[in-house]
């Protein structure tokens, strides 16, 4: 990067996040893989407060890649407060947050000059628990034996939603006509090295659920209204990430679906071609996640 060349948050991300995709491999999303990193939702050290948004995809993308086993993250000045050191030599991973500043704006009906405000995105970066020394890391509880055995927290979570799910069939599906949920039974969900039969059939539930948020008396979310004819690919995204979100908060290890050689290269064409659209993505995925979870 040349001096001149002004740093850019948005195509920053948008590059690591496409460059951990297309080297996942067997298209694997990288940021609900339960190898080689934490797939708890990250949050701040000094707030205790989660990451939203893009974020927490970013996030995850560096705890995989490096394979830190925390999600608790902070800046070099944050981990100083709190009494404890980054090591020496650690590099940070990159986070944006939003900046208000008051600007004048031209009033299109009067022609005069109006105050206002505008965001803009700016840079952070911060590193994780395990990159610091002397704090306590938590390891994760691993199942010993593969059985479906109802997950309380995650029924009760659905339940909470109010949404129609029928069990039955072969597919998976949200049905706008008739506003409900299709899933295959769960006895016919299996177990995979990661991931319980349970845990399977709740992360594609909560896929479903996602796509379910956004019908016009919710959410009332249409992608094609920014990003046209890939709007469909955009939405599978959103309620990718999404699902990861939710799964994420309860405790539930995602598996990616079978069916993402589908539409992963739609994904990339969008990601590559708007370095903007992986923060909508994740902006509304944050949004149905919350509204789902009554937050």
């Amino acid at each position: 990067m040349s001096r001149t060349s002004k740093f850019d948050v948005h195509q920053e991300i948008t590059d690591r996040i496409v460059d951990a995709i297309e080297t996942a491999g067997d298209f694997q999303l990288p940021w609900i893989r339960r190898k080689g990193g934490c797939f708890a939702r990250p949050v701040n050290v000094a707030s205790r407060n989660p990451y939203n948004g893009v974020n927490i995809v970013s996030l995850w993308v560096s705890a995989l890649k490096h394979e830190y086993p925390s999600n608790v993250w902070g800046t070099y000045r944050q981990w100083q407060q709190a009494d404890y050191q980054v090591r020496k030599g650690e590099k940070a991973s990159l986070v944006v947050f939003y900046k208000t500043v008051d600007v004048e704006i031209q009033n299109e009906e009067t022609g005069q000059a109006e105050a206002g405000e505008r965001m803009f995105a700016r840079a952070s970066w911060v590193f994780n628990a395990a990159q610091v020394d002397g704090y306590p890391i938590d390891e994760p509880e691993v199942p010993e034996t593969e059985s479906f055995d109802p997950i309380d927290k995650a029924e009760a979570f659905v339940q909470a939603t109010g949404a129609t799910v029928e069990e039955g069939g072969d597919v998976a599906c949200y049905v706008p006509s008739l506003d409900l949920i299709r899933m295959p039974e769960r006895r016919r969900f299996t177990g995979t090295e990661t991931t319980s039969p349970a845990e399977g059939f709740y992360a594609t539930l909560c896929h479903e659920l996602v796509h379910w948020s956004g019908a016009e008396k919710r959410l009332g979310r249409d992608m094609s209204g920014r990003f046209g004819t890939e709007g469909y690919a955009m939405e599978e995204l959103v309620a990718e990430l999404g699902a990861a979100f939710l799964c994420s908060d309860l405790g539930i290890s995602q598996e990616p679906r079978p069916d993402h050689a589908c539409y992963v290269k739609n994904w990339l064409a969008v990601l590559k071609n708007d370095k903007k659209a992986v923060f909508a993505a994740a902006s509304k995925a944050s949004e149905a996640a919350n509204w789902l979870s009554g937050a």
